[in-house]
């Protein structure tokens, strides 16, 4: 809540009469009345104050009998501060000025002529509820960990979770995991999140990236070698694999390894020793192998261009992890939590995401998955100028999901549908049943209802 360094919470009241102006600045006492007299003047005391709760009149200079500029500062209002409860007064067209305020986005709206006591209490209640939301927001923030799963990572997307949960139950089982997604999809945070699960937590969790080193290193890299074994080796290095000894190795992009390494490799498995290069002692190692690709490892076996037997060693649980677009609300969490990351560091003044810019963060496909969100909203942050990342500062354009699978029935259809907006808006709203019911553009009993129905948790 903005006190300005009063201690007493802000008030902005934008009216033309100066009358009216003094007499509502006197009433206020409680608050930090600041005034404005026009579009302008409001919005900077806006942009420089902050305050939660603004009346504003319609009638505002050029148009003071009309309610085009009073319009105007409202959606002004709103794009600048979203948060931002707006209490419209006017005397002009009653009902249907009413209508349109609240449809612009005001959160309650006042008939003149103006009665103090009355108006008094909106303004407070408008407080309490933005008081409210702020300590929901905190208690959101506090309480993190709700949308933390297996390595930390974050979803609220039941997909995600039950993969998770499918990985929690085989890491005190000593076997091979290998998991299957695209790049980025977070593979190497669910194997270390495994090994964290797991009894070799206390061992080492050592990672190597198989397409990132060249074949005739990627070898040594795995296994080691002894000093004198090749040109530059002038010291016995430990491998990978021998570093993991008593933990886990991660194998990640493990479709790359050549033919001839992977059956050094395949020996190890079925031996649990290894030689390096260079040596004639079998070492023995304990080390738990976890691996991981986005390649399309049945085809490659077809194509003999990846062991059969290597696969079913590597391969006794497959986890397949689901793309960001298959996890509906997840990119909204994700590029929050990457704003709240980067913004202390590269642009300090920024708070959140305008809402369109949520939109779009929302429709998008991200085929290079939670890594390309990440580039995003990293340089989203940079280049945004105020307290909020725009749609602009994202560069790209916004695009529908549609649902794809073959539904055998409407009804099945209209449930999908369904369960993917009440997601995504629960995700926007961070929970608030009454912005994700807005959201939706349906009723709190009846966004309850549908909660119920589909046994989503509200």
């Amino acid at each position: 809540m903005n006190e300005g360094g009063t201690g007493l919470r802000t008030l902005l009241v934008v009216e033309d009469d100066a009358g009216l102006q003094a007499q509502l600045k006197w009433a206020y006492e409680d608050y930090r009345v600041l005034v404005a007299g026009d579009h302008d003047s409001a919005i900077e005391l806006l942009r420089a104050e902050e305050p939660d709760v603004v009346t504003l009149d319609l009638g505002l200079p050029p148009d003071p009998d009309g309610t085009r500029e009073g319009f105007r500062t409202l959606k002004a209002i709103l794009e600048a501060k979203p948060d931002t409860k707006v209490i419209v007064v006017s005397g002009h067209g009653e009902r249907a000025s009413a209508l349109t305020a609240i449809a612009s986005g005001a959160w309650d709206f006042y008939q003149k002529p103006i009665d103090i006591d009355e108006l008094g209490l909106i303004v407070r209640r408008a407080f309490h509820v933005r008081e409210l939301e702020v300590e929901n927001a905190r208690l959101a923030n506090q309480g993190a960990g709700d949308n933390r799963v297996l390595g930390g990572m974050i979803t609220g997307a039941p997909e995600m979770q039950k993969v998770a949960r499918t990985i929690e139950r085989v890491a005190n089982l000593d076997v091979s995991v290998m998991l299957l997604g695209a790049s980025g999809t977070g593979k190497e945070l669910l194997a270390r999140g495994l090994h964290e699960a797991s009894a070799r937590r206390d061992g080492a969790f050592v990672a190597i990236n198989c397409a990132a080193i060249p074949e005739n290193l990627l070898e040594s890299e795995l296994f080691g070698h002894e000093k004198g074994a090749f040109t530059g080796a002038v010291k016995t290095t430990e491998g990978k694999i021998e570093l993991a000894h008593g933990g886990t190795l991660f194998l990640d992009e493990v479709g790359d390894i050549p033919l001839p390494l992977q059956v050094k490799l395949l020996r190890f498995l079925q031996e649990r020793t290894i030689e390096r290069i260079g040596g004639r002692k079998a070492i023995a190692v304990d080390t738990r192998i976890v691996c991981a690709t986005h390649r399309d490892l049945d085809a490659m076996i077809a194509a003999q261009s990846f062991r059969d037997d290597l696969y079913y060693r590597l391969a006794e649980m497959v986890v397949k992890i689901p793309s960001l677009a298959e996890r509906p609300g997840d990119a909204v969490l994700l590029a929050r939590h990457f704003l709240h990351q980067y913004a202390p560091e590269m642009n300090p003044g920024v708070r959140g995401f305008a809402p369109d810019a949520l939109q779009a963060i929302d429709e998008a496909r991200w085929p290079g998955n939670v890594r390309e969100l990440e580039n995003r909203i990293k340089r989203a942050v940079i280049m945004a100028d105020g307290k909020l990342v725009m749609r602009e500062d994202l560069d790209m354009a916004g695009g529908g999901e549609e649902i794809d699978e073959a539904w055998l029935n409407l009804r099945s259809a209209r449930e999908a549908a369904d369960r993917v907006a009440i997601r995504r808006a629960m995700t926007q709203s961070e929970g608030n049943i009454s912005l994700a019911a807005k959201l939706l553009g349906i009723s709190r009993p009846t966004l309850y209802d549908l909660l119920k129905q589909y046994r989503m948790q509200g």
